[in-house]
């Protein structure tokens, strides 16, 4: 496997995809969406590797879209349709990790943002540095949740924690993430992969085929209709990329300043 904005190495039944893009805070771009889903297709097809692993390179997990990639469009003040972005990037990776009949971990390295946090959400488990934020970022930019972190987020820590994720967009440090059950385990940054992968390593030594099925019966049970909030966040993000607060929190972003929403 090939890739320039991912990597990929395998280790004891295990295969390890780590975001690349680390002068970018391994933010997404078209490529390494496309690249990601590559290698999660890999990943489910071949019997050789019976757990995955993603992480990213440097100080960040990822912290989601890389607005930068649409700036021409942003400056020239038309609207972004955000809802195909949505389902043609992000959605089908989280389909992916969810279908897939293997165990998935997130190893979280750092920060972790927008569909970033969908990202590590989707997973089945979750390992993070202790020196891991975490950012429901999207009211930052004027835009709702998407990546499934609308479906995840009130399933993890119920509606009123969810509310207070979603609509302040407060970071979470690695501490009150753990105990909000948003990760299952912390570990000092330094150890973060030795410790990652004794959890991987031990996943892959177990009975694959019966987790797969424990995992398929664990989504029926929880994630009910996971496909149809993926498509209605897709829905509202294209709604929300339309506004005015959403042009607001942009130009803020390449400004690097606070926004000033007006609710438009």
């Amino acid at each position: 496997m090939g890739y320039e904005t991912i990597k990929t190495e395998t280790s004891n039944g295990v295969l390890w995809i780590t975001l690349n893009r680390p002068d970018k805070l391994n933010a997404f771009n078209d490529q390494m969406g496309d690249e990601l889903l590559d290698a999660l297709k890999e990943g489910t097809k071949s019997a050789e590797w019976r757990c995955l692993v993603l992480t990213g390179e440097g100080r960040a997990f990822s912290v989601g879209e890389d607005l930068n990639t649409n700036r021409s469009i942003y400056d020239s003040g038309k609207p972004m349709r955000l809802g195909e972005v949505v389902k043609r990037r992000y959605n089908p990776i989280v389909q992916s990790i969810r279908r897939m009949e293997k165990p998935v971990l997130a190893s979280v390295n750092g920060v972790t943002a927008g569909a970033g946090l969908g990202l590590a959400l989707a997973c089945d488990l979750r390992a993070a540095s202790d020196k891991a934020t975490f950012h429901e970022a999207f009211v930052k930019a004027g835009l709702v949740l998407d990546s499934g972190t609308s479906f995840w987020l009130p399933r993890i820590l119920g509606l009123g924690k969810a509310m207070e994720v979603a609509l302040l967009g407060e970071p979470i440090d690695a501490g009150r993430a753990l105990s909000l059950g948003l990760v299952n385990w912390v570990f000092p940054d330094e150890s973060l992969r030795a410790q990652s992968e004794k959890i991987a390593e031990r996943l892959a030594k177990g009975p694959t085929k019966a987790m797969g099925l424990a995992k398929r019966a664990l989504n029926r049970a929880v994630v009910v209709d996971l496909d149809s909030s993926l498509e209605y966040e897709m829905y509202l993000q294209d709604i929300a990329g339309r506004t005015q607060d959403h042009m607001e929190g942009v130009k803020a972003f390449f400004d690097k300043r606070e926004p000033s929403f007006t609710g438009q």
